[in-house]
């Protein structure tokens, strides 16, 4: 397969591009939580932004949902930011002071799914817009990314207990301890083969779960990766963002590795996402917007 990646840098120095989504309008837009702002752009690289009205915010994850609304969290500001389509700001308070929002997902009835990192909770937004937490079974996991699953739940990695986490519409959590130890879990993703799948940033691994709970391990081909974020490709193969080795990793169904170079050096890849041109797209915090194509 023959890929070509191009990068766009943004004007802002140092803005710390970390999470990526695709928007309902066709465009990509992304966090920056150095500059404190939502990035827009276009698939031809038009750039704009959005200011996050509370200073220091610490924007991470993004999502869009169905309605084309965009969420995101807002770590060290411990609120969820919401920004509408006619480019305005909402933000809903934790509960908890210093939850530190991470990991965001829309859920299958249109509720908004968090994970709070130091909060040890999952958060849920009604679409009415009261809040909801479930506190997790393990103390200190550090839940960080979360994905509606191929079932009715609401799957999510803990970091630091070194589990998957599932939990019900009803609240009610389950944990599948992965084989690896100290596999340090980060990034998840709904496969194309009704499992998730997720990324293990200390094991150096991609992991599958299936919604019953059988795990499978495989191991990338470049060591101390330091694998982050994980999607489904255009082409049914899981892609990665390896931040340890600057690159961009692909993993078909039957375990095949292939890895591309990142173009700049110490990009600090991040957020990975497929975009409206069936290219995939990934936040460098290194201040660009990354765009591999397959040709």
């Amino acid at each position: 397969m023959t890929v070509k990646i191009e990068e766009y840098e943004l004007l802002n120095i140092d803005s710390g591009p970390y999470g990526i989504t695709t928007g309902k309008d066709g465009t990509l837009l992304f966090t920056q939580h150095k500059a404190n702002q939502i990035g827009r752009i276009t698939v031809n690289g038009e750039v704009t932004h959005f200011a996050v009205p509370t200073s220091n915010a610490g924007v991470m994850s993004i999502i869009s949902t169905t309605k084309g609304d965009v969420w995101f969290t807002e770590n060290k500001a411990n609120k969820i930011g919401k920004l509408t389509a006619a480019g305005e700001v909402i933000e809903y308070v934790l509960p908890h002071p210093n939850s530190a929002p991470f990991g965001i997902t829309e859920g299958h009835n249109g509720d908004i799914w968090f994970t709070e990192m130091n909060g040890n909770r999952i958060g849920r937004i009604l679409r009415s817009g009261e809040m909801i937490e479930y506190d997790l079974l393990n103390p200190s996991a550090y839940p960080s990314f979360i994905v509606a699953g191929p079932d009715d739940s609401i799957w999510f990695t803990e970091n630091q207990s070194n589990q998957i986490g599932r939990i019900t519409p009803f609240g009610e959590i389950t944990n599948y301890l992965l084989p690896t130890k100290h596999a340090g879990p980060v990034g998840i993703t709904c496969g194309p083969d009704d499992a998730i799948w997720f990324v293990e940033i200390n094991g150096n691994k991609i992991g599958r779960i299936t919604p019953s709970g059988t795990i499978s391990e495989y191991t990338i081909p470049t060591a101390n990766a330091r694998p982050h974020a994980i999607i489904t490709g255009p082409d049914r193969a899981l892609w990665f963002t390896e931040w340890g080795s600057n690159q961009i990793g692909r993993m078909t169904m039957t375990g095949e590795f292939t890895e591309y170079e990142i173009p700049t050096q110490n990009a600090e890849p991040h957020g990975i996402v497929l975009g409206p041109d069936d290219a995939i797209w990934f936040a460098e915090e290194c201040n660009k917007i990354g765009r591999l194509s397959i040709l």
